[in-house]
């Protein structure tokens, strides 16, 4: 057992040297750059190399299984139907496919990247509103592997009037770096789209880009956010989403935290380390305000 325990922590430090002790930004901007040559040869060898570090990669649910870059299988559609909605009303479903991290109420103002790293909800999001409105809140991580389908989708019907990008680096944001970098979430780049529900309540989520293809695109914006964009950080749209609508894609792995009003409570039979999928019951409207404790400290990641 000790021997084992020894290999697996040599297996992490080689991971967060080989994912962080690097020169993120250039080698982002290098990948991003590889990624869009359009040559199916190339796609096919760098596709295959992907598979080596992402055993789970498959095709099986994808429109198609060719791609002409590294780019269009990043950001791969899913065969019709491959991601059923839950229909029901009050029921929050995944924006993405993910797996479930760090969740449960926030303490205050104050939140968990992993167990012992807490932040604060103004270390994240910019608007002093955003963080009073989330006051005792509740919210979800979602992680996506590399290897996942990377489009996210709207988890309730709601309007989008504003997105708020936020500059910052590249951190790769796996659990290794999560147990080792405090307040990661919080220095990477990210935006900030609140969701304008019907009903009571309202949910906010936050996109947090990580190493190599650090880009988001948001079918509500005229243009991809990532570190060459050098516009406006407060960017206002008009979108309208139905439940599991698409909203836009990541063009790598990364994150996206959910955060919700006291409205809403975590459904039961989540369990962190867990895989959710698109589409799939996340939480639910609690008319009694009752919310579920932290469910960080029993993270298996």
């Amino acid at each position: 057992m000790a021997s084992f325990i020894r290999a697996l922590s040599q297996h992490e430090q080689i991971n967060f040297l080989l994912s962080n002790r690097i020169p993120r930004r250039l080698v982002t901007h290098l990948m991003g750059w590889l990624s869009r040559i359009e040559n199916p040869v190339l796609a096919e060898f760098l596709i295959r190399g992907w598979k080596f570090f992402a055993d789970d990669l498959d095709f099986e649910e994808s429109k198609k299984d060719r791609f002409n870059s590294l780019h269009d299988c990043f950001i791969r559609e899913l065969k019709e139907g491959a991601r059923p909605i839950d229909p029901q009303e009050d029921v929050v479903t995944s924006p993405c496919d993910a797996v479930i991290g760090c969740s449960g109420k926030i303490d205050g103002t104050t939140i968990y990247q992993a167990k012992g790293f807490p932040y604060e909800l103004s270390d994240l999001m910019p608007n002093a509103t955003h963080q009073e409105k989330y006051h005792n809140g509740t919210y979800v991580t979602l992680r996506l592997k590399s290897s996942m389908y990377h489009r996210f989708h709207a988890p309730l019907d709601c309007n989008i009037r504003q997105v708020t990008y936020i500059s910052g680096d590249t951190w790769n944001v796996n659990p290794i770096a999560l147990k080792r970098i405090k307040k990661l979430f919080c220095k990477n780049e990210r935006a900030v789209i609140e969701l304008l529900l019907d009903g009571n309540g309202s949910i906010t989520l936050v996109p947090v880009a990580a190493i190599l293809v650090a880009s988001m695109k948001f079918h509500c914006l005229p243009q991809s956010l990532d570190l060459t964009y050098d516009g406006p950080n407060l960017l206002p749209c008009d979108a309208s989403y139905k439940k599991g609508e698409e909203m836009g894609y990541f063009q790598h792995g990364s994150t996206i935290i959910l955060f919700a009003t006291p409205e809403f409570k975590i459904c039961d039979h989540l369990r962190i380390g867990e895989v959710i999928r698109m589409g799939r019951p996340l939480l639910t409207r609690n008319t009694s305000n009752k919310i579920n404790e932290t469910n960080c400290a029993k993270s298996t990641l």
